[in-house]
């Protein structure tokens, strides 16, 4: 591995709230496969960014134009640009709901869109980061919850559309790591900064594995979940099977619990040997 610098161009991009802007040409060869990471200026898209160009790939955090111009194409788009809020639904103004709406709906699903003839071209990889809020959903993050969980189904949806075009799409699900994202929701509503504070989280070091295991592996998965501990694993799994007994529970067309397990075994057996 080399370090970054040469392979890591950071240009402008605005979504919605976010904006990344830091600059920077390639002296050495280009690599083959070039990579759009969104809301690369600090935190888990920095990481990003810095894994990725360190492993050799052209990274950029450019507007359409400039990845066009440049004539690199564009093999890989990872949407990361996204902010958090706190709040009750009953509290909340009306402004910051819609403004988490627009960055963590809007800004993937029209990056996307723009970015898609040029990710078509090399049948290349689209990987959203998506959260384990887009799984679970606390009382105190429920409009981000909202925001998480839409992108699932944006995964799902964009995943089958560009299955016959030969280009794959995985989510990338990030329990608690070390991020910036606290502090701006804080700063934002004028919050304790306290409570914005993620230092005594993990570096998200192996969120950037990940997503590169989703970009540039053989057979990607569809979902990456990336948790540093045990419990966050372990509720996030638990709540996705509590949806499934509430699915199922008391409805015509109920499974017993044989029917369930061999369900369960047939999707296991699905998923054998596609485990990073």
């Amino acid at each position: 591995m080399h370090r970054i610098g040469s392979h890591l161009t950071l240009g402008l991009l605005t979504l919605g709230a976010a904006t990344m802007a830091m600059a920077g040409e390639p002296s050495s060869p280009t690599p083959t496969r070039a990579v759009l990471v969104t809301g690369a200026s600090t935190g888990i898209g920095r990481n990003i960014a810095e894994h990725l160009a360190a492993d050799g790939y052209f990274v950029y955090a450019a507007a359409v134009q400039t990845v066009t111009k440049a004539g690199r194409g564009l093999y890989g788009l990872v949407n990361n640009a996204g902010i958090a809020t706190i709040g009750t639904f009953a509290d909340m103004k009306d402004e910051e709901f819609d403004l988490v709406m627009a960055v963590n709906e809007y800004g993937p699903y029209r990056v996307t869109k723009a970015f898609l003839p040029l990710i078509i071209a090399q049948k290349g990889r689209i990987t959203t980061i998506g959260s384990i809020s887009g799984i679970l959903a606390r009382q105190d993050l429920g409009a981000y919850s909202m925001s998480k969980h839409a992108i699932e189904a944006f995964t799902d949806s964009l995943a089958a559309q560009m299955e016959p075009l030969g280009v794959q799409v995985s989510i990338v699900e990030p329990g608690n790591y070390d991020s910036e994202i606290g502090k701006s929701a804080i700063g934002r509503l004028g919050l304790d900064n306290r409570l914005g504070d993620r230092s005594m989280y993990k570096k998200p070091d192996e969120i950037a594995a990940a997503v590169e295991l989703a970009l540039f592996e053989p057979k990607p998965k569809l979902r990456y979940m990336v948790v540093p501990n045990q419990h966050e694993a372990e509720i996030t799994i638990t709540k996705q099977i509590a949806q499934l007994v509430q699915l199922n529970e008391r409805q015509p067309y109920s499974y017993d619990r044989a029917a369930l397990i061999r369900m369960l075994d047939q999707a296991l057996a699905g998923a054998s040997g596609r485990q990073p």
